[in-house]
């Protein structure tokens, strides 16, 4: 295998982590780093092949190779994302029943009333920040409602969200202000469960504690972590994929006549987004047993990285891979996984993004991006912006 310097946390990968994945797609598309202790997969069929094979590559310790997030413990953290079948299956099962494509297209009304709450004050103003002013704020706002989490309260909660996934220069795991987060997120969940329990409502917390797995009622600690994994992944993806539409629009001049002339392509828009510069760039694994592929062995027991923004980019499966077309219609895209584990969220994550975006494209069709003064985090597996200011 050749040797290539591929390392998640290096701030350098994340500026533009696409010509690495070329080059491992090319000449190590097995991929080892001994010294940061995983394997890597990055085309197409290969990450494909680990997402379907459940039981060869586990969920059990942890997606990420945060070392505070891996291990049994991981499923404090990540919830039924941190399972395998059968019980990730029976816990997704109990949770999935908010996520049906009736119910997530009942909200459609209140999503689009939030849209239009946050950007009409910016009507006839000179400039906003898409992330702060926005996009980062509707998507808690959507998930608060799930959970009936006041409004007074959010704007913590997503800052908590925040810090449990930056990472430092030099840094390998979650920073203490990351932990502090995470702690902070727990203890808050834990005070509104046991509210709930003495007063429940309609919301999915209440629902969860009459939710059973093998005729036994879900612990306080399992519910804890599945608000933590929707406050983190149901919030902060969906942030980073609305900001990366409006950026990559912005930077695709023959892109943005198109929809100007045709904003019925706005869902396109959003699709071609998802495959071109997903906010989900990395899943883990850990082998169960030896894995064979085309390019070698996988031993058992060894962490595994599934690189989904360069099996976005496979040539072997997308024409022109690396040109942003929001016509396009191959729709093999991995953004939001495959099979089991397939994302809980990705309807309503489409359906927040759209309306999103029409709601912004309806007032502001001429906006242009400051890049000068944009910002992009630092995560080992979130690729998006902190901050993206717009000139309207």
């Amino acid at each position: 295998m050749t040797r290539i310097d591929f390392n998640p946390y290096n701030y350098e990968f994340h500026e533009d982590p696409y010509p690495t994945y070329a080059l491992l797609r090319e000449q190590a598309p097995l991929y080892h780093n001994p010294e940061l202790g995983f394997f890597a997969l990055s085309r197409h069929a290969d990450v494909l092949a680990g997402f379907k094979d459940t039981a060869g590559m586990s969920n059990a310790m942890g997606v990420t190779l945060d070392p505070a997030a891996t291990g049994p413990q991981a499923e404090y953290s990540s919830s039924f994302l941190a399972m395998d079948p059968p019980r990730h299956t029976r816990m997704r099962g109990l949770v999935s029943r908010a996520f049906t494509p009736r119910r997530v297209a009942q909200l459609e009304p209140s999503i689009r009333a939030l849209a239009e709450n946050y950007l009409t004050p910016f009507e006839g103003r000179r400039d906003m920040d898409v992330v702060g002013d926005f996009a980062a704020r509707l998507p808690m706002d959507v998930v608060s409602e799930l959970l009936d989490v006041p409004s007074a309260d959010r704007d913590e909660l997503r800052t908590a969200a925040d810090a449990m996934l930056h990472r430092e220069e030099g840094m390998q795991d979650v920073t203490e202000e990351g932990v502090r987060g995470f702690l902070r997120l727990r203890e808050y969940f834990t005070e509104l469960i046991n509210r709930r329990r003495k007063q429940p409502g309609s919301d999915l917390i209440s629902a969860l504690f009459e939710a059973e797995i093998d005729g036994e009622q879900l612990t306080d600690n399992e519910v804890v972590a599945f608000c933590n994994l929707m406050i983190v992944a149901g919030n902060e993806t969906t942030t980073k994929l609305i900001a990366n539409c409006v950026y990559w629009l912005s930077q695709s001049s023959d892109q943005r006549v198109l929809v100007a002339q045709d904003p019925s392509l706005i869902p396109d828009w959003v699709e071609e987004t998802l495959r071109y510069d997903n906010s989900t760039q990395i899943m883990a694994r850990s082998t169960t047993r030896n894995l064979r592929f085309s390019e070698g062995e996988i031993p058992a027991g060894s962490r595994v990285l599934l690189l989904i923004g360069s099996a976005n980019r496979d040539p072997a499966v997308f024409d022109e891979p690396d040109r942003f077309d929001v016509r396009r219609q191959q729709r093999d895209m991995l953004s939001f996984g495959h099979g089991a584990h397939f994302c809980l969220g990705a309807s309503l994550a489409r359906l927040e993004a759209r309306v999103s975006l029409e709601e912004l494209w309806r007032r502001f069709p001429d906006f242009e991006v400051d890049t000068e003064n944009a910002a992009r985090v630092h995560s080992v597996n979130v690729r998006g912006f902190s901050s993206l200011p717009l000139r309207l």
